[in-house]
Protein backbone atom coordinates (compact mmCIF):
# COMPACT_ATOMS: atom_id res chain seq x y z
CA UNK A 1 0.00 0.00 0.00
CA UNK A 2 1.83 3.55 -1.09
CA UNK A 3 0.34 5.95 1.34
CA UNK A 4 1.42 9.48 1.37
CA UNK A 5 0.43 13.10 3.51
CA UNK A 6 -1.61 15.32 0.59
CA UNK A 7 -2.61 18.58 1.15
CA UNK A 8 -5.34 19.01 -0.61
CA UNK A 9 -5.44 20.93 -3.42
CA UNK A 10 -7.66 23.94 -4.15
CA UNK A 11 -7.17 25.44 -0.51
CA UNK A 12 -8.05 28.96 -0.35
CA UNK A 13 -4.85 29.16 2.59
CA UNK A 14 -1.46 28.33 0.92
CA UNK A 15 0.52 28.09 4.12
CA UNK A 16 1.13 24.66 5.91
CA UNK A 17 2.01 23.81 9.62
CA UNK A 18 5.45 21.83 9.61
CA UNK A 19 6.68 18.47 10.14
CA UNK A 20 3.97 16.42 12.42
CA UNK A 21 2.03 19.61 13.38
CA UNK A 22 0.16 19.17 9.33
CA UNK A 23 -2.22 16.56 11.99
CA UNK A 24 -3.79 19.42 13.09
CA UNK A 25 -5.25 20.58 9.95
CA UNK A 26 -7.70 18.73 8.15
CA UNK A 27 -6.48 19.71 4.60
CA UNK A 28 -4.05 16.93 5.36
CA UNK A 29 -5.07 13.74 5.70
CA UNK A 30 -3.35 10.23 4.35
CA UNK A 31 -4.94 9.42 1.37
CA UNK A 32 -4.08 6.16 -0.67
CA UNK A 33 -6.54 7.00 -4.14
CA UNK A 34 -5.42 3.23 -5.00
CA UNK A 35 -6.44 1.98 -1.64
CA UNK A 36 -8.21 -1.40 -1.39
CA UNK A 37 -10.21 -0.27 1.47
CA UNK A 38 -12.15 1.71 -0.70
CA UNK A 39 -15.84 1.68 0.26
CA UNK A 40 -14.57 -0.23 3.46
CA UNK A 41 -14.56 0.72 7.25
CA UNK A 42 -11.33 2.16 8.46
CA UNK A 43 -11.93 1.00 12.02
CA UNK A 44 -8.77 3.28 13.24
CA UNK A 45 -10.93 6.36 11.74
CA UNK A 46 -13.94 5.59 14.38
CA UNK A 47 -11.61 6.09 17.55
CA UNK A 48 -13.05 10.12 17.56
CA UNK A 49 -16.51 8.88 17.38
CA UNK A 50 -16.09 6.13 20.29
CA UNK A 51 -14.46 8.65 22.29
CA UNK A 52 -17.50 10.44 21.79
CA UNK A 53 -19.51 7.34 22.76
CA UNK A 54 -17.95 5.80 26.07
CA UNK A 55 -17.85 9.71 27.36
CA UNK A 56 -21.33 9.38 27.63
CA UNK A 57 -20.82 6.26 30.00
CA UNK A 58 -19.11 8.90 32.04
CA UNK A 59 -22.75 9.64 33.59
CA UNK A 60 -22.67 6.72 35.79
CA UNK A 61 -19.46 8.59 37.89
CA UNK A 62 -21.34 12.06 37.55
CA UNK A 63 -25.27 11.72 37.83
CA UNK A 64 -27.26 13.81 36.79
CA UNK A 65 -28.93 17.56 37.60
CA UNK A 66 -31.98 18.68 36.18
CA UNK A 67 -29.42 22.06 35.30
CA UNK A 68 -27.21 19.58 33.09
CA UNK A 69 -30.22 17.54 30.83
CA UNK A 70 -32.04 21.16 30.46
CA UNK A 71 -28.61 22.86 29.44
CA UNK A 72 -28.05 19.48 27.39
CA UNK A 73 -31.19 20.23 25.61
CA UNK A 74 -31.21 23.37 24.83
CA UNK A 75 -27.54 22.98 23.48
CA UNK A 76 -28.87 19.94 21.17
CA UNK A 77 -31.21 22.17 19.85
CA UNK A 78 -29.14 25.36 19.17
CA UNK A 79 -26.16 23.39 17.64
CA UNK A 80 -28.93 21.36 15.33
CA UNK A 81 -30.02 24.72 14.38
CA UNK A 82 -26.38 25.74 13.56
CA UNK A 83 -26.50 22.26 11.40
CA UNK A 84 -29.54 22.39 9.29
CA UNK A 85 -29.87 26.45 9.41
CA UNK A 86 -26.44 27.27 8.62
CA UNK A 87 -24.15 24.74 7.93
CA UNK A 88 -27.38 22.90 5.41
CA UNK A 89 -29.50 25.86 4.09
CA UNK A 90 -26.81 28.75 4.17
CA UNK A 91 -23.29 26.87 3.05
CA UNK A 92 -24.36 24.34 1.40
CA UNK A 93 -27.43 25.93 -0.63
CA UNK A 94 -27.48 29.73 0.03
CA UNK A 95 -30.96 29.81 0.42
CA UNK A 96 -30.60 33.30 2.23
CA UNK A 97 -28.44 36.15 2.94
CA UNK A 98 -26.49 37.27 5.73
CA UNK A 99 -23.80 39.32 7.16
CA UNK A 100 -20.06 38.23 7.01
CA UNK A 101 -20.06 38.44 11.31
CA UNK A 102 -23.30 36.30 11.05
CA UNK A 103 -21.98 33.85 9.01
CA UNK A 104 -18.56 33.42 11.16
CA UNK A 105 -20.75 33.34 14.22
CA UNK A 106 -22.93 30.51 12.85
CA UNK A 107 -19.96 28.96 11.69
CA UNK A 108 -18.30 28.27 15.37
CA UNK A 109 -21.79 27.58 16.49
CA UNK A 110 -21.96 24.22 13.88
CA UNK A 111 -18.42 23.54 14.72
CA UNK A 112 -19.23 23.02 18.57
CA UNK A 113 -21.93 19.94 17.05
CA UNK A 114 -18.56 18.06 15.92
CA UNK A 115 -19.46 17.21 12.35
CA UNK A 116 -16.37 18.88 10.94
CA UNK A 117 -15.53 22.14 9.18
CA UNK A 118 -18.62 23.96 7.19
CA UNK A 119 -16.56 24.07 3.79
CA UNK A 120 -16.53 20.09 3.94
CA UNK A 121 -19.70 20.01 5.08
CA UNK A 122 -21.09 21.70 2.13
CA UNK A 123 -18.69 20.36 -0.52
CA UNK A 124 -19.50 16.97 0.57
CA UNK A 125 -23.65 17.72 0.33
CA UNK A 126 -23.80 19.77 -2.62
CA UNK A 127 -22.28 16.61 -4.52
CA UNK A 128 -24.50 14.50 -2.86
CA UNK A 129 -27.39 16.43 -4.71
CA UNK A 130 -25.19 16.32 -7.88
CA UNK A 131 -25.42 12.69 -7.98
CA UNK A 132 -28.02 11.57 -4.60
CA UNK A 133 -28.41 7.78 -4.87
CA UNK A 134 -26.13 7.16 -7.64
CA UNK A 135 -23.07 5.50 -7.88
CA UNK A 136 -21.00 9.00 -6.53
CA UNK A 137 -23.01 9.43 -4.02
CA UNK A 138 -21.17 8.89 -0.94
CA UNK A 139 -23.58 8.42 1.76
CA UNK A 140 -26.41 6.90 -0.12
CA UNK A 141 -28.31 3.75 1.71
CA UNK A 142 -29.53 2.77 -1.57
CA UNK A 143 -26.24 2.06 -2.49
CA UNK A 144 -24.15 0.83 0.27
CA UNK A 145 -26.98 0.27 3.22
CA UNK A 146 -27.62 1.49 6.34
CA UNK A 147 -24.60 1.69 8.40
CA UNK A 148 -22.41 2.59 5.76
CA UNK A 149 -24.47 5.92 5.17
CA UNK A 150 -25.40 6.63 8.38
CA UNK A 151 -21.00 6.45 9.66
CA UNK A 152 -19.28 4.73 7.37
CA UNK A 153 -18.67 7.25 4.79
CA UNK A 154 -16.77 9.62 7.43
CA UNK A 155 -13.93 7.02 8.18
CA UNK A 156 -13.21 6.23 4.20
CA UNK A 157 -9.97 8.58 3.80
CA UNK A 158 -10.95 9.91 0.54
CA UNK A 159 -13.83 11.65 2.09
CA UNK A 160 -12.05 13.44 4.57
CA UNK A 161 -10.72 15.85 1.93
CA UNK A 162 -12.71 19.55 1.86
CA UNK A 163 -13.01 19.64 -2.13
CA UNK A 164 -12.84 23.75 -2.35
CA UNK A 165 -13.36 23.83 -6.19
CA UNK A 166 -16.96 22.86 -5.11
CA UNK A 167 -17.58 25.61 -2.90
CA UNK A 168 -15.66 28.94 -4.80
CA UNK A 169 -18.26 30.90 -3.49
CA UNK A 170 -17.36 30.35 0.50
CA UNK A 171 -13.49 30.12 -0.22
CA UNK A 172 -13.05 33.92 -0.45
CA UNK A 173 -13.55 34.34 3.30
CA UNK A 174 -10.49 33.40 5.00
CA UNK A 175 -11.80 32.75 8.05
CA UNK A 176 -14.10 30.14 7.04
CA UNK A 177 -11.31 28.82 5.67
CA UNK A 178 -9.16 28.68 8.85
CA UNK A 179 -12.20 27.24 10.95
CA UNK A 180 -12.04 24.68 8.31
CA UNK A 181 -8.83 23.89 8.54
CA UNK A 182 -8.79 23.79 12.01
CA UNK A 183 -12.15 21.68 12.86
CA UNK A 184 -11.25 20.54 16.17
CA UNK A 185 -10.40 24.05 17.64
CA UNK A 186 -14.32 24.68 18.27
CA UNK A 187 -14.88 21.53 19.93
CA UNK A 188 -11.95 21.53 22.87
CA UNK A 189 -12.89 25.45 23.50
CA UNK A 190 -16.85 24.38 23.54
CA UNK A 191 -15.83 21.33 25.75
CA UNK A 192 -13.22 24.13 27.98
CA UNK A 193 -16.12 25.88 28.21
CA UNK A 194 -18.16 23.64 29.72
CA UNK A 195 -16.10 22.46 32.40
CA UNK A 196 -15.31 25.92 33.53
CA UNK A 197 -18.85 26.98 33.66
CA UNK A 198 -20.04 24.07 35.07
CA UNK A 199 -17.21 24.57 37.87
CA UNK A 200 -18.31 28.34 38.33
CA UNK A 201 -22.26 27.22 38.88
CA UNK A 202 -20.66 24.56 41.74
CA UNK A 203 -18.82 27.52 43.14
CA UNK A 204 -21.26 30.41 43.06
CA UNK A 205 -24.59 28.23 42.84
CA UNK A 206 -24.63 25.36 44.46
CA UNK A 207 -28.01 24.75 44.61
CA UNK A 208 -28.31 23.89 41.03
CA UNK A 209 -26.66 20.89 41.83
CA UNK A 210 -24.21 20.62 38.53
CA UNK A 211 -20.59 20.92 38.59
CA UNK A 212 -17.41 20.99 35.63
CA UNK A 213 -17.49 16.74 34.81
CA UNK A 214 -21.24 16.34 35.00
CA UNK A 215 -21.50 19.50 32.58
CA UNK A 216 -19.65 18.47 30.31
CA UNK A 217 -20.30 14.93 30.36
CA UNK A 218 -24.64 15.98 29.41
CA UNK A 219 -23.87 18.70 27.43
CA UNK A 220 -20.44 17.37 25.89
CA UNK A 221 -20.69 14.12 25.28
CA UNK A 222 -24.57 12.88 25.32
CA UNK A 223 -25.79 16.09 23.77
CA UNK A 224 -23.32 15.72 20.66
CA UNK A 225 -24.11 12.11 20.33
CA UNK A 226 -27.87 12.14 20.28
CA UNK A 227 -27.33 15.48 17.97
CA UNK A 228 -24.88 13.57 15.60
CA UNK A 229 -26.79 10.22 14.96
CA UNK A 230 -30.16 12.88 14.51
CA UNK A 231 -28.39 14.62 11.72
CA UNK A 232 -27.21 11.28 10.05
CA UNK A 233 -30.68 9.69 10.07
CA UNK A 234 -31.37 11.98 7.24
CA UNK A 235 -28.66 10.23 4.98
CA UNK A 236 -29.41 7.04 6.26
CA UNK A 237 -33.00 6.91 7.15
CA UNK A 238 -34.50 9.62 4.55
CA UNK A 239 -34.04 7.82 1.48
CA UNK A 240 -35.74 4.49 2.66
CA UNK A 241 -38.83 5.72 5.44
CA UNK A 242 -41.42 8.26 4.51
CA UNK A 243 -42.90 9.21 1.26
CA UNK A 244 -42.53 10.97 -2.05
CA UNK A 245 -44.59 13.90 -2.87
CA UNK A 246 -42.20 14.58 -5.91
CA UNK A 247 -40.39 12.34 -8.50
CA UNK A 248 -37.05 13.45 -8.06
CA UNK A 249 -35.43 11.14 -9.25
CA UNK A 250 -34.08 9.15 -6.50
CA UNK A 251 -35.38 7.78 -3.27
CA UNK A 252 -35.57 10.82 -1.15
CA UNK A 253 -38.83 10.62 1.54
CA UNK A 254 -40.53 12.39 3.75
CA UNK A 255 -40.87 12.04 7.21
CA UNK A 256 -42.81 13.69 10.04
CA UNK A 257 -40.66 11.92 12.68
CA UNK A 258 -37.04 12.77 11.49
CA UNK A 259 -38.39 16.19 10.73
CA UNK A 260 -38.98 16.48 14.71
CA UNK A 261 -35.83 15.69 15.41
CA UNK A 262 -34.15 17.45 13.21
CA UNK A 263 -35.49 20.62 13.62
CA UNK A 264 -37.83 20.40 9.61
CA UNK A 265 -34.76 17.90 7.56
CA UNK A 266 -37.21 15.01 7.18
CA UNK A 267 -39.03 17.05 4.18
CA UNK A 268 -36.14 15.68 2.22
CA UNK A 269 -38.25 14.29 -0.95
CA UNK A 270 -39.58 17.93 -0.66
CA UNK A 271 -35.81 19.43 -0.83
CA UNK A 272 -34.61 17.44 -3.25
CA UNK A 273 -37.34 19.20 -5.62
CA UNK A 274 -36.05 22.42 -5.28
CA UNK A 275 -33.43 22.40 -2.75
CA UNK A 276 -32.88 26.39 -2.81
CA UNK A 277 -35.34 27.24 -0.62
CA UNK A 278 -35.23 28.05 2.52
CA UNK A 279 -38.12 26.61 4.05
CA UNK A 280 -38.39 22.05 3.80
CA UNK A 281 -41.77 21.75 4.93
CA UNK A 282 -43.53 23.18 2.03
CA UNK A 283 -47.26 23.26 3.79
CA UNK A 284 -47.98 24.83 7.12
CA UNK A 285 -48.92 21.31 8.59
CA UNK A 286 -45.12 20.32 7.97
CA UNK A 287 -43.03 21.31 11.00
CA UNK A 288 -39.95 22.74 10.08
CA UNK A 289 -38.84 24.30 13.07
CA UNK A 290 -35.37 25.69 11.21
CA UNK A 291 -37.62 28.11 9.09
CA UNK A 292 -39.65 29.22 11.55
CA UNK A 293 -35.63 30.03 13.61
CA UNK A 294 -35.11 31.68 10.02
CA UNK A 295 -38.03 33.46 9.85
CA UNK A 296 -37.07 35.18 13.53
CA UNK A 297 -33.97 35.72 12.33
CA UNK A 298 -35.00 37.92 9.78
CA UNK A 299 -37.51 39.70 11.72
CA UNK A 300 -34.40 41.28 13.19
CA UNK A 301 -32.28 41.86 10.26
CA UNK A 302 -29.83 39.26 11.03
CA UNK A 303 -30.64 37.81 7.34
CA UNK A 304 -32.71 38.22 4.79
CA UNK A 305 -33.89 37.23 0.81
CA UNK A 306 -35.18 33.79 2.12
CA UNK A 307 -35.84 32.04 -0.91
CA UNK A 308 -39.38 31.02 -1.28
CA UNK A 309 -40.69 27.35 -2.68
CA UNK A 310 -41.81 28.65 -6.38
CA UNK A 311 -45.63 28.57 -6.96
CA UNK A 312 -44.72 25.94 -10.03
CA UNK A 313 -43.35 23.68 -6.97
CA UNK A 314 -46.66 23.34 -4.91
CA UNK A 315 -48.64 22.84 -8.15
CA UNK A 316 -46.42 19.48 -8.49
CA UNK A 317 -47.54 16.60 -7.74
CA UNK A 318 -46.09 12.70 -7.89
CA UNK A 319 -47.99 10.21 -10.22
CA UNK A 320 -45.25 7.81 -11.58
CA UNK A 321 -42.20 8.14 -12.28
CA UNK A 322 -42.53 9.29 -15.97
CA UNK A 323 -45.36 12.43 -15.19
CA UNK A 324 -46.58 14.86 -13.17
CA UNK A 325 -49.44 16.52 -12.88
CA UNK A 326 -50.40 19.47 -12.15
CA UNK A 327 -53.76 19.11 -9.65
CA UNK A 328 -54.72 22.78 -9.26
CA UNK A 329 -54.92 23.31 -12.99
CA UNK A 330 -56.33 21.24 -15.30
CA UNK A 331 -55.60 17.43 -14.48
CA UNK A 332 -55.25 16.27 -18.23
CA UNK A 333 -52.43 18.76 -18.68
CA UNK A 334 -48.85 16.80 -17.89
CA UNK A 335 -45.31 18.39 -17.48
CA UNK A 336 -42.21 16.87 -17.96
CA UNK A 337 -40.41 15.40 -14.29
CA UNK A 338 -37.52 18.24 -12.80
CA UNK A 339 -34.21 17.17 -13.93
CA UNK A 340 -31.89 16.87 -11.22
CA UNK A 341 -29.35 19.52 -12.33
CA UNK A 342 -26.18 21.63 -10.91
CA UNK A 343 -27.47 24.80 -11.46
CA UNK A 344 -30.08 24.76 -8.01
CA UNK A 345 -26.98 24.16 -6.30
CA UNK A 346 -25.14 27.17 -7.70
CA UNK A 347 -24.45 30.15 -5.13
CA UNK A 348 -27.03 32.80 -4.60
CA UNK A 349 -25.77 36.22 -5.86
Amino acid sequence: MNTQILFTQNSAMSWALPGWLAWLDSDHVLEDRNDDTDKKWVWHRLIPFAFLHLGCLAVVFTGWSWTAVGVAVLLYWVRMFAITGFYHRYFSHRSFKTTRLAQFFFAILGLSAIQRGPLWWAAHHREHHRVSDQAGDIHSPVQEGFWWSHMGWITRPANMVTHYSRIKDLTKFPELVFLNRFDWLVPVLYALGLFVLGAVLETFQPGLGTNGLQLLVWCGFISTVVLFHGTCTINSLCHVFGAQRYDTGDDSRNNLWLALITLGEGWHNNHHQYPGAARQGFYWWEIDMTYYGLKLLEAVGIIWDLHPVPASVYSQTFTSANTFTTSNLNPSIQVQPRLRTSKLMEPCR
